[in-house]
């Protein structure tokens, strides 16, 4: 029976995830979380097969906590299940670590599937996630500009993008103010971009916040 801990700040969807992999004779919930914070501490005190993560959510979003999930758990697979569509976040977290993206308009079917997979210890590639990463191979200078970053600087520019002040995020990632100072200007740099106010507005042209 493989061990799933499901991550969403939303109950009704744990909820409805919950009801379907009840369904699942090789499956079972041991455990959810309605925010990042919270499902760190239960994966220090309790072993998991597979983490359901989502990635808009209080106190620590899914992109902070898949990090800090790669930390305190290096070898626990996590699925994204996201309201963001593939092409916006997905190559960005698979990059960081997650082994499998899907949006939440998947079919049920697809979702236990994909659970599945991962929690056997393999990677889920979906059909738009394989279209994604074929296109980013035959054309790799049409990579949208977010995808260049690194796990760090993504971090970065999603807090910049979301209006956090340097002070703000340097406490939440535990790095200095001046670290968060040269990620920034690596983000512009690499973006093409010159301000945070060019940030947010670039996030939410791309759907990236809301």
């Amino acid at each position: 029976m493989k061990k799933i801990l499901l991550v969403d700040d939303h109950n009704i969807v744990r909820q409805g995830l919950r009801n379907l992999i009840a369904l699942e004779s090789d499956l079972e919930v041991a455990g959810e979380a309605a925010s990042g914070v919270e499902a760190l501490k239960l994966v220090r005190n309790n072993n998991y097969d597979v983490v359901v993560l989502d990635i808009s959510m209080p106190d620590k979003n899914g992109v902070d906590t898949l990090h800090d999930l790669k930390h305190t758990a290096p070898d626990l697979p996590v699925l994204i299940l996201s309201g963001y569509a593939e092409e916006q976040y997905a190559l960005n977290l698979i990059r960081s670590g997650c082994k499998g993206y899907l949006s939440k308009d998947a079919d049920s079917d697809e979702i236990i599937k994909a659970i599945r997979t991962i929690a056997n210890g393999k990677r889920y590639i979906s059909a738009e996630l394989a279209e994604l990463m074929s296109n980013e191979l035959s054309h790799p200078s049409e990579k949208l500009l977010h995808e260049t970053l690194s796990d760090r600087e993504f971090q970065v520019f999603f807090k910049l993008a979301g209006g956090l002040s340097p002070t703000e995020i340097a406490n939440e990632l535990n790095i200095s103010i001046k670290t968060v100072s040269t990620y920034r200007t690596r983000i512009l740099e690499k973006m093409s971009l010159k301000t945070n106010a060019d940030l947010t507005y670039y996030a939410i042209k791309n759907e990236l916040v809301s």
